[in-house]
């Protein structure tokens, strides 16, 4: 089941720009529409794997936030990766 968790949430997280987050909520209904709230913690456990991976952001007001101890609101999108800026590179 975690693999269709995976498969849910990495579609998603493609049809949105690169910057952008999406709700875990959002992954879970897509599961199951009408019991959506049962499949909220295999949801998190996917995601928290996936942040440990590097795959993912976990996000909390918008900022980066460690994936232990997941609790309360929440987002995730795809692992942004930190590229210098032009002035940067000097």
């Amino acid at each position: 089941m975690s693999s269709q968790v995976e498969e849910t949430l990495l579609a998603l997280l493609s049809q949105v720009r690169e910057t952008e987050s999406i709700s875990p909520n959002d992954v879970a209904k897509a599961l199951d529409a009408e019991n959506w709230q049962r499949e909220l913690p295999k949801v998190r456990g996917v995601i928290i794997g996936l942040a440990r991976q590097g795959r993912v952001d976990v996000l909390r007001k918008g900022k980066p936030v460690s994936p232990e101890g997941l609790k309360g609101v929440y987002r995730v999108r795809l692992a942004q990766v930190d590229v210098p800026a032009a002035d940067d590179a000097d």
